[in-house]
């Protein structure tokens, strides 16, 4: 296969990036029949733009990917939007590309914002070539004056971005001047033209070539004489008899077997899909990296770079899912360092993150991420912030460095653990999650429970939702984001509390299923029980305890649930009980009595 050289084009709008690659792929003859008859009535940027909104708009909104060949390399080419609104697809093109085509419009006279933004995006994805194609050159009659002009402004961005890789490269793309044949317009000029310089340059994509890393996407057990580790290899190769570290637990193991596909093969080489079997039984899932040969770090804090693409702003107190790899853990931006200005470079502090911007931020994980700096190793070293509710994908970025302030925190282990306590206590110490509308009788439940816990000598701890919020809660409001966070810190400190050995019951509507699995987490698997209190709406809104219902209903109140927020119901809770006849003490026993017979209490 010839050597392959995958670049994207982009730039700010209009400046021709798919009029440039129709003209390539036009003059170096590359067309087929049936795209040549279309160009005698279409564009070139209709052999890019695929979708009907783009045809009608004369944009590129989504990314077009086109796969072509010449006599010396073989190209995979993402033609990007240039719009604003659209900068995400444009980042997913550079996490794609080893070199940039970036088109400059030389009838703006000056570099617009758009352009210094792609630049940044570009080197913040790992991108060390750049083309800076300084287009409609036929515009300004081919004009050296104006290149020169262009070129000084281009070397000083190159200069601060650090590109070491750059060709300054004057074009007509519409006329194809200089594009694939040299241009009898601009004698001028004695560089490449673009073609000649995409078929010569020479990309070193990777910086590191030593070591593999295997991420696992799966593990296969067809039957009880096979376990097999799957997933595609990253980087490296592996042999029948290598020994592997698993990460995070750091446990080393030997390969006795390679599957590829359905064939057992003793060698397995940089991108195939194969699945190892080891020496031994070990524990380990999907989002666990074998590793051989290459430091990788693990860290639940670390400083991160990265581009904001949600509408909304970003929020330091609303939980994500960090995706890397196969990794995908819940992750909070503990804090936001600067904002970098895309014209200047220069760092802003004490601004909100709104769409399109690029920030310094700390993240911190609820578990420990295996990454890398990117500036070490790309494919470990680069992350998206997906939407824990919408599953929309709101951030993607770079690990700055993973060695941070938070790499110098360890827990203090104490030598009177949990497990003393609680036999001290006689007693398992078990977080009762009680979930539901507000006026279900959640409170009265867990109220009318700990009095029969005291009674049997239990060691209790009741937090309920308004006296938390009086106090340890006092800061935060009743948006979407300070609810999450209102239930991170309420788990965090009912496991503090199982930690003490004392049984906890909490009371809190807490109405978003990711933030009950977010508790479920803190606290852990055993140690958490969900009760799911169903008095139905009506009857919440018929005893209407506090006024609140009424309120909300006259607008007083915003973001109520039942009313203008919504309530999710719990999926699987380990118990229900609706609250809307009999009496509580009746309510409280049957509750106990489950709880006995699960042996938790």
């Amino acid at each position: 296969m010839k050597d392959l050289l995958k670049f994207l084009t982009c730039g700010s709008v209009d400046d021709g990036k798919s009029t440039l690659i129709g003209r390539l792929l036009s003059d170096a003859n590359l067309l087929f029949q049936d795209q040549k008859e279309a160009l005698k009535t279409n564009s070139y940027a209709d052999l890019l733009d695929g979708l009907m909104a783009e045809r009608e708009q004369g944009i590129t909104i989504d990314v077009a990917y086109r796969y072509f060949t010449t006599e010396n390399r073989s190209f995979i080419v993402a033609d990007t939007p240039g719009h604003e609104q659209y900068t995400r697809n444009m980042a997913v093109g550079a996490s794609f590309a080893s070199l940039a085509v970036l088109l400059i419009d030389v009838t703006y006279g000056d570099l617009k914002v758009q352009t210094y933004r792609h630049a940044r995006i570009c080197r913040m994805m790992g991108i060390d070539y750049f083309v800076f194609a300084l287009n409609k050159m036929d515009k300004v009659d081919y004009a050296e004056d104006c290149y020169l002009s262009f070129k000084n402004k281009v070397q000083a961005l190159c200069e601060e971005l650090q590109i070491s890789h750059a060709c300054i490269l004057p074009i007509a793309a519409k006329k194809g001047d200089n594009v694939v044949f040299a241009s009898h317009n601009m004698p001028w000029y004695k560089g490449p033209t673009l073609l000649s310089y995409l078929e010569q340059v020479d990309v070193q994509e990777d910086k590191n070539l030593e070591g593999t890393i295997l991420p696992i996407q799966r593990v296969c057990r067809p039957n009880s004489s096979y376990r097999g580790y799957q997933g595609e290899l990253m980087r490296g190769s592996l042999a029948v008899g290598d020994e592997v570290y698993l990460l995070p637990t750091k446990e080393r193991c030997h390969i006795t077997s390679i599957l590829w596909g359905d064939k057992q093969v003793q060698e397995a080489c940089v991108h195939m899909p194969i699945s190892i079997e080891l020496d031994k039984d070990i524990d380990a899932s999907r989002g666990n990296v074998f590793v051989k040969d290459i430091r990788v770090g693990i860290s639940d804090h670390f400083e991160a770079k990265l581009i904001w693409m949600a509408e909304e702003q970003l929020s330091i107190t609303k939980s994500y899912y960090l995706k890397l790899s196969t990794q995908v853990i819940p992750v909070q931006i503990s804090s936001v360092l600067y904002q970098e200005d895309v014209e200047t470079g220069i760092h802003k502090t004490n601004v909100n993150i709104g769409k399109n911007d690029i920030a310094g931020v700390e993240i911190s994980a609820s578990q420990k991420v295996i990454l890398t700096e990117f500036e070490k190793e790309a494919l470990m070293g680069r992350f998206l912030l997906i939407d824990r509710i919408t599953n929309e994908t709101v951030a993607g970025g770079i690990v700055l460095n993973a060695q941070s302030v938070g790499n110098n925190l360890v827990w203090q282990e104490t030598d009177i653990t949990k497990e003393l306590r609680a036999t001290s206590l006689k007693q398992k110490p078990i977080t009762i999650w009680m979930t539901g509308l507000s006026g279900a009788g959640k409170s009265a439940l867990a109220n009318a429970l700990e009095k029969k816990l005291y009674a049997l000598n239990k060691h209790t701890m009741l937090l309920d939702g308004d006296n938390i919020r009086m106090g340890l809660n006092k800061d935060l409001k009743f948006k979407e984001a300070d609810r999450s966070e209102n239930i991170r810190r309420i788990a965090e400190v009912a496991k503090l509390m199982n930690d003490a050995g004392l049984i906890v019951m909490t009371a809190f509507i807490s109405p978003f299923e990711e933030d009950r699995q977010l508790a479920r987490d803190i606290i852990g698997q055993d140690a958490f029980y969900e009760v799911y209190v169903s008095t139905p709406l009506e009857v919440c809104e018929a005893r209407d305890v506090k006024g609140l219902y009424q309120k909300a209903r006259l607008g007083n109140i915003s973001n109520f649930t039942g009313i203008s927020s919504p309530y999710e119901v719990p999926e699987n809770p380990n118990y229900t009980m609706n609250m809307s006849e009999g009496s509580i003490e009746a309510a409280a026993d049957l509750l106990l009595e489950e709880l006995v017979k699960k042996g938790l209490i």
